[in-house]
């Protein structure tokens, strides 16, 4: 979709679009949302003090995401070198600041050398990752091992792949839109600077999905390891085009 098109659609967002111009487009593609309830006190001491942690239902949650980014574009510039495509995992949980929803990531591994080094910057935790995907009869293999010394050793390893093929949007006001239908992401840097990164897309096509872990040890060096005994919610997307303003202090226009 062109970007015009993108913004044309926005009555399924939470609150408004953002000011200002969006400076970078991602297309994400064959992206699983794994998502699991889990207790609250695990979450918390990973959360700055000025984010209020998320609930539904009295429960906290963290969602893995596994997924391949191509092409990402940095608006007005020629398309970055060695940057436009990567694969990307990331572990996320949910929270708000002054009632404004978004989500909080937890770790972030990446294929790409400079996509991490720029997302750092930032103040995202990104790290180095050898990773990879390959697709077989209509199933996705994913394979990530962390290669950062600025992160403990962790990997992820396993088998997801959509299990119908109709495609639909999650209700307004359930679950699963309170899941998957977030347009803002926080962040804090080193010196304690609180920043919101906004995006946008169209709602998030999904098809129900099914996943195998093989092996798993993100979250377990976070000591926030998913419950075995509750299966996730899955589901799956094939494609979601992404426009992304830039990090802002969360002060300055709220």
């Amino acid at each position: 979709m062109k970007p015009d098109e993108i913004l044309e659609i926005h009555k399924h967002r939470p609150f408004e679009l953002p000011e200002g111009s969006w400076v970078m487009r991602q297309v994400w593609h064959d992206l699983l949302f794994a998502h699991w309830p889990i207790e609250k006190e695990l979450i918390t001491p990973h959360i700055p003090k000025d984010l209020q942690l998320d609930l539904w239902q009295g429960a906290a949650w963290v969602t893995i995401s596994p997924f391949y980014i191509r092409p990402l574009h940095i608006r007005w510039l020629p398309p970055p070198p060695f940057v436009r495509s990567f694969l990307e995992f990331n572990m996320r949980t949910y929270v708000t600041y002054k009632n404004r929803p978004g989500i909080y990531l937890l770790s972030v591994d990446a294929s790409s050398r400079l996509a991490v080094e720029a997302a750092r910057f930032a103040g995202l935790p990104y790290l180095n990752a050898d990773m990879s995907m390959k697709q077989r009869d209509g199933m996705f293999y994913y394979a990530s091992e962390r290669k950062d010394r600025r992160g403990e050793s962790a990997s992820f390893k396993g088998i997801y792949y959509p299990t119908s093929s109709e495609v639909f949007h999650a209700s307004h006001n359930s679950q699963l839109y309170w899941l998957t239908e977030r347009y803002r992401l926080y962040t804090q840097k080193r010196n304690g600077v609180m920043l919101a990164i906004d995006i946008h897309h169209i709602p998030w096509p999904l098809q129900t999905a099914e996943l195998t872990i093989e092996k798993n040890s993100i979250g377990e060096v976070l000591e926030i390891k998913p419950p075995n005994s509750k299966k996730p919610i899955l589901t799956y997307s094939g494609r979601q085009d992404v426009l992304i303003w830039p990090p802002k202090k969360v002060e300055s226009r709220e």
